[in-house]
């Protein structure tokens, strides 16, 4: 049975990369990339693996209607019936790895990505393609097994967060059964956690209907409104009620980041710096511990400008300059200049979204 057609929740991830070799020489390539030098190369390649940039990859991210779970988990069924016959499965020289929530499944995918990281030598340069399978909102017994047997069948590594701990235990005793490689992500640390504060968890799924709307979630949404208005040096008047500002030239990550900070409750504002263009006045009057200047190697910098020239088709808006190094160095040292005005202003350059955020939160304890 196609996976798509196992669940209609499935969000299929693929992550591949095919690195072609010229006969003779051996070199990799990779087709419609700029020449640059073989680790920038390798670092996109790295990136387009673990984040999907650049793949043609369908996406079916709908979202399961809520069943009422019943009152009792069922049984793992152990009939005869239900053995898988691995004879003749369809495994191919693609990695599955299957990715199962009752919830959302935002922290199994997180989880797994951060470790797929760990092997981008072999994702890039050994050609290991991984594709990685979600499926969230399962909360049904059946549904866990009909996952779990196809799992068996594509010889597919399953890797879960069940926080109804008869969900986990059956899909353990499944995945046994069915000889299909597993891992438990949110049990033992639940259980560890339980331990140390002597009393038991919900066994409830992060966000489940009926639980009551915490003050740290409207916090939230408030930041995320407030981050998303002042967006790209949006109403300069409003600086002083950031909680964080970020400046930095086109292309350094400014708004992803200021996104990924709203969500954990920050409000944030960014004002872009230009080559030749003035900041607002009121960029100086903000708290100099709120202000954190964004920098970024040169070499990357154009990589990812002429990625975004030709992906927008900006080419012919008369900012040919945009991507040309001359040009990348010239509004970087501009933006150097901005910041030694200003000495108390931490800047963070050579680093991308995650790594920024977590030095920057460093900071901010400091």
């Amino acid at each position: 049975m196609p996976i798509s057609q196992l669940c209609p929740n499935i969000h299929s991830v693929p992550q591949i990369v095919a690195c072609t070799r010229n006969d003779k020489t051996g070199s990799k390539s990779v087709s419609g990339r700029p020449k640059v030098s073989p680790q920038l190369n390798r670092w996109f390649r790295a990136r387009a693996v673990r984040f999907g940039q650049k793949l043609d990859r369908s996406s079916m991210r709908t979202q399961l209607p809520e069943p009422n779970p019943p009152a009792r988990p069922l049984p793992l069924p152990v009939d005869p019936d239900d053995a898988v016959n691995l004879d003749g499965a369809d495994v191919t020289a693609v990695k599955s790895i299957y990715i199962v929530s009752d919830g959302t499944g935002w922290t199994a995918e997180h989880c797994v990505n951060a470790a797929l990281g760990q092997f981008d030598y072999c994702l890039v340069d050994r050609g290991c393609p991984v594709s990685t399978h979600l499926f969230s909102g399962i909360d049904d017994t059946e549904k866990l097994l009909e996952i779990t047997k196809q799992a068996a069948k594509e010889g597919a590594f399953l890797v879960y967060t069940l926080a109804d701990p008869s969900l986990a235990s059956t899909a353990k005793q499944a995945c046994k059964l069915w000889g299909v490689p597993y891992t438990d992500v949110l049990g033992p640390i639940t259980e560890a956690i339980a331990s140390h504060l002597g009393v038991s968890p919900s066994g409830l799924p992060r966000g489940a209907s009926g639980l009551p709307l915490s003050d740290d979630y409207f916090r939230r949404i408030e930041a995320v409104e407030f981050t998303i208005k002042q967006d790209d040096g949006a109403c300069p008047q409003n600086l002083a009620k950031a909680d964080i500002v970020l400046t930095g030239v086109s292309r350094t990550g400014k708004t992803p980041l200021s996104i990924y900070l709203s969500q954990k409750g920050y409000k944030v504002a960014n004002v872009p710096i230009v080559l030749g263009v003035g900041v607002p006045r009121t960029l100086f009057e903000v708290d100099p511990k709120k202000v954190f200047g964004l920098t970024i190697n040169p070499l990357i910098l154009q990589n990812i400008r002429r990625t975004r020239t030709k992906t927008m088709g900006l080419s012919s808006d008369g900012r040919s300059n945009y991507s040309e190094m001359n040009y990348v160095r010239e509004e970087l040292e501009f933006a150097g200049r901005l910041f030694a005005q200003s000495p108390l202003w931490p800047v963070i350059g050579n680093k991308f979204i995650l790594p920024k955020f977590s030095f920057l939160s460093s900071l901010m304890l400091h």
